[in-house]
């Protein structure tokens, strides 16, 4: 079973430093039809206007991961990091039994546009840690180069879930394919451009859930395509 989960169908804020996006269930808006897909349980898409963004905030057993598309967002955290993530780049933090953080946009002139998302750990209650690793766009095009895991495989980071966390940017009709394990489910996140997945059509800010199927096939549109594929229990 596949099912299409539309850009224009999300929960969607404006706050003027902050224009904001929700896949699922988060904050002031609630959907209970909407509440996650397996272990995702947080797709946001962000956009912070310069020099703006979150001040020190707490999190709890959950594994954060931020991808940025434009611009640049500054990091620092309880745990003593502090970080400036560019595009390319994949952030992670296992909040654990806690911890501290705050991201604002770098530059005092550009916006900056990213995802957030948030999986539910495997374990809970467990020491807080960090990483943050690069993966330049020629590792990312025309593949599906796998960025996250639950076992740091092929130099992924390592994360606290049983999930295969894919980053690809496709050029105009580009195509690859994608075979999962029985029992998987699949989750595709549309960044920029157009694609199909088995000839269903995503835009920008559109998601696809997919359960049931082991076969997946790729095509990037017209403008070419860039996404985050989540093979998951």
């Amino acid at each position: 079973m596949i099912r299409i989960r539309p850009a224009d169908e999300r929960g969607h804020f404006d706050h003027g430093w902050l224009d904001t996006r929700h896949t699922f269930s988060f904050g002031d808006y609630h959907d209970e039809r909407e509440m996650g897909f397996r272990a995702l349980r947080v797709i946001n898409e962000d956009r912070v206007r310069p020099g703006q963004g979150f001040g020190t905030h707490g999190h709890r057993d959950m594994e954060i991961v931020t991808y940025v598309l434009d611009g640049a967002l500054a990091h620092k955290d309880s745990m003593g990091n502090g970080s400036v993530i560019a595009p390319g780049d994949v952030q992670y933090m296992s909040a654990g039994t806690g911890v501290r953080h705050s991201e604002y946009n770098a530059s005092p002139t550009e916006p900056v546009h990213f995802y957030q998302i948030w999986i539910l750990p495997n374990v809970g209650g467990a020491e807080p840690r960090y990483a943050q690793k690069r993966f330049d766009d020629a590792s990312r095009a025309g593949r599906l180069r796998l960025v996250a895991s639950g076992s740091g495989a092929d130099g992924s980071i390592g994360i606290r879930q049983d999930v295969n966390l894919y980053a690809s940017t496709l050029a105009r009709g580009e195509t690859l394919g994608l075979e999962l394990p029985e029992g998987r489910h699949l989750w595709v996140q549309a960044l920029r451009g157009s694609l199909s997945v088995n000839g269903k059509e995503l835009s920008a800010g559109d998601g696809l859930a997919a359960s049931g199927e082991r076969e997946f096939s790729f095509a990037a549109g017209d403008q070419g395509a860039e996404l985050l594929a989540f093979d998951l229990a």
